[in-house]
């Protein structure tokens, strides 16, 4: 059986978390390390996820991070900040970004649904 992106990336993590451990660091998740509620790390992880649709829904359309912030009436830099995911960066404002940027609902929706299975 040919090894998955997944297996191959899960992996890696657990070969990197032994050696990390091994030398004295101490491994944990970002919500534990932030000290976030179940709540925080699901709205944070929508953000990222959201962010990430936006950047490959424009990609997809041939559009520049120029033409994006034109067509919202913004600048090249807030697109660029939008596919960062800085914390300036509205959940509305991603979500309008993504109209602009050709997103459906049901793409959206998608985008929601991934986010939430990654948070759990």
């Amino acid at each position: 059986m040919k090894p998955t992106r997944r297996r191959k990336t899960k992996a890696l993590r657990s070969a990197s978390r032994r050696k990390l451990e091994s030398a004295g660091w101490k491994v944990g998740s970002v919500k534990e390390f932030l000290g976030l509620s179940d709540e925080e790390a699901a709205f944070v992880e929508l953000k990222l996820t959201l962010s990430e649709s936006l950047k490959k829904c424009r990609i997809n359309q041939g559009l520049s991070q120029s033409d994006l912030a034109k067509r919202l009436r913004s600048s090249q830099s807030r697109v660029a900040k939008m596919e960062a995911s800085d914390p300036a960066v509205s959940v509305d404002l991603l979500i309008r970004a993504l109209f602009v940027a050709g997103a459906k609902k049901k793409d959206i929706a998608r985008a929601i649904a991934k986010s939430e299975s990654l948070a759990a």
